[in-house]
């Protein structure tokens, strides 16, 4: 089934002042779209500012690639922080079940591929 990036973006409302406590609220949901459902998760799009909170995909990898903006992604592996920084047309592949989450988003647009389940925590996980 054919879908627009463009499409999906259009209908999204700018979240300023994105806070990891957000995931856990329907604050945001203007801010965040399913594109097309794919394998056990979807093609989602996002637009927003600020940082995430942490989480993880037990069943497979995810894809985070920036359309605009810039951010950077923090991976948890072996206990200790790997950050990236991302900028517009870049991407990475997060391995499955590795804790991640997005720091210092700046009008970052956003396309994922990611699958579900999801695990979510507002503090940093200890694995």
């Amino acid at each position: 089934m054919k879908k627009s990036l463009v499409e999906a973006l259009s209908g999204l409302k700018h979240l300023p002042n994105r806070t990891p406590e957000m995931a856990f609220g329907d604050d945001a949901s203007e801010a965040f779209a399913e594109v097309a459902p794919y394998r056990d998760g979807a093609v989602y799009v996002s637009y927003y500012s600020g940082s995430s909170e942490w989480e993880r995909h037990p069943n497979g990898d995810e894809v985070v690639m920036v359309l605009d903006g810039t951010t950077t992604i923090v991976l948890l592996t072996n206990a200790k922080e790997e950050r990236f920084t991302l900028a517009q047309h870049e991407l990475i592949v997060i391995p499955v079940g590795v804790w991640h989450r997005f720091e210092g988003s700046a009008r970052l647009k956003v396309m994922t591929i990611t699958p579900q389940p999801t695990e979510h925590s507002i503090e940093m996980p200890s694995a």
